[in-house]
C-alpha cells in the first residue's frame, strides 16, 4: 500500500536515511515500500528543540524508529525514561504505551504515544506554574 505525501514549498521530509527538501511549490508524492522510516518536517525534533524530558524521550524514539539498528538507543531511551517516571509518575501510562509499541516493533507508534506524553508534560508543567504564580501573587 502506498503513502500519499503532499509537502509544502520548501517543506523538508526523511525517507529511509535520506532528507528530502522540497522546492518553491507543493508536491505530491506517492511513496511505495515496505517498513520504510518516513517523518515531516513537523514531527521531526532535532537535539537543540528537544529541550524538556519528555521531548528527549520523543527524540530518543525518533532515533530509535530512524536507525537501521534501533536496539543501539535503548540504553538512552531506558535513561531518560526512568528519569521522566522518577519526576512524574502521572507519565506511566504513556510511557507503558511506548514501551509497548518498542516491544512490538511499532516504532512509529511510538512515536504517536510519545507525542502524547508530550502533552501530557505541558499539562503538568502549565499545573506547576499556575500554582507558583498563586503562591506568590
Amino acid at each position: 500500500m502506498a503513502l500519499k505525501v503532499e509537502l509544502k514549498p520548501h517543506e523538508r521530509i526523511i525517507i529511509g536515511s535520506c532528507v528530502i527538501t522540497n522546492t518553491e511549490q507543493r508536491t505530491k508524492l506517492l511513496i511505495e515500500g515496505e517498513r520504510i522510516p518516513i517523518l515531516r518536517e513537523k514531527d521531526i525534533l532535532t537535539p537543540a528543540t528537544a529541550d524538556t524530558p519528555a521531548r528527549l524521550i520523543y527524540l530518543a524514539v525518533q532515533l530509535m524508529y530512524l536507525s537501521p539498528d534501533p536496539q543501539a538507543h535503548h540504553p538512552t531511551y531506558f535513561s531518560l525514561m526512568r528519569d521522566m517516571l522518577q519526576a512524574a509518575p502521572s507519565s506511566w501510562p504513556f510511557i507503558e504505551g511506548i514501551n509497548n509499541h518498542i516491544l512490538n516493533g511499532d516504532l512509529y507508534l511510538a512515536l504517536k504515544e510519545a507525542r502524547k506524553l508530550i502533552a501530557h508534560e505541558a499539562t503538568l508543567l502549565t499545573a506547576a506554574r499556575d500554582l507558583r504564580d498563586a503562591k506568590t501573587a
